[in-house]
């Protein structure tokens, strides 16, 4: 949805059409691989989202490596969010982990993967604070959360942009937010260091070219995600999807994905989560 919102806007700057083509499947493996074979010529550019893009492959051998792309630009930045059932009788992040510690491996909670940053999430809170939950993975959060909603599920673990429209009908709230800092999209939700609960995590979400890509090219695609993103229009549309929006130039949002390849590597020898 992001993808296709941010075409409109980018076909107006570039005076060309932008053709969202949807390339599913292996956790984002088939379409990052089409696009790191892709001439770096301007004409292929890609939807990339964290962690995915860079804990595929170093779960794997997979058709891609981080190094075969170059980034682009970064636009959306979606913190990690925990949710239950509006009246679910969890009032809080710690009465859920209480809970989970009297009742080790029976609370299901929902991800959109193994290897998601949901999933790492959890993860994270469970080495944190002992607590065992019951993993439950699912192909995409409108699974996780009609999950949640039929009673299914304990608690639903997706993105805040996510969750929000649920919220705002009134069927689910969150307990927490994975933010570094409280979300101006929901004020009032607590992140997770603020509950005593040391965790970040959330969705990085940009676009990405195959590596090679001229300066000049690449700048001016850059320049053309700025402008969208500067748009009030656009802004207003963000706003009504739910994304919470941070631009990173092309050596911000590569810095910035370098941190994230070294502290995801370091998990994996640590604590390989394919295996849990």
């Amino acid at each position: 949805m992001a993808a296709r919102t941010l075409a409109r806007f980018m076909e107006r700057d570039l005076g060309q059409p932008v053709v969202v083509v949807n390339r599913a499947g292996a956790g984002g493996e088939v379409g990052w691989g089409e696009l790191a074979r892709a001439k770096p010529d301007g004409y292929t550019i890609g939807f990339t989202n964290t962690p995915n893009i860079i804990t595929v492959p170093i779960e794997r051998q997979a058709r891609f490596r981080f190094e075969d792309f170059s980034p682009i630009a970064n636009i959306v930045d979606d913190p990690g969010g925990f949710w239950v059932l509006a009246d679910s009788p969890v009032a809080s992040l710690a009465a859920l982990i209480e809970e989970a510690k009297r009742r080790p491996g029976e609370l299901a909670y929902g991800t959109t993967g193994v290897g998601s940053d949901d999933h790492l999430a959890m993860l994270a809170l469970e080495r944190l604070t002992g607590a065992k939950f019951l993993h439950v993975p699912f192909g995409g959060s409108s699974q996780v959360r009609t999950s949640l909603l039929s009673k299914q599920l304990a608690l639903a673990v997706v993105n805040m942009g996510e969750g929000m429209a649920d919220w705002r009908q009134g069927l689910i709230r969150p307990l927490g937010s994975m933010a570094v800092r409280r979300w101006e999209g929901a004020p009032d939700v607590p992140t997770f260091r603020e509950l005593g609960f040391d965790v970040v995590e959330g969705s990085m979400r940009g676009v990405g070219a195959p590596a090679g890509m001229p300066r000049p090219i690449l700048d001016r695609l850059a320049l053309s995600v700025r402008r969208t993103i500067e748009n009030p229009e656009f802004k207003a549309a963000a706003a009504q999807q739910m994304l919470p929006l941070r631009y990173l130039g092309p050596d911000d949002y590569r810095a910035a994905l370098l941190a994230l390849k070294t502290q995801y590597e370091q998990l994996w020898a640590a604590h390989p989560w394919r295996e849990q």
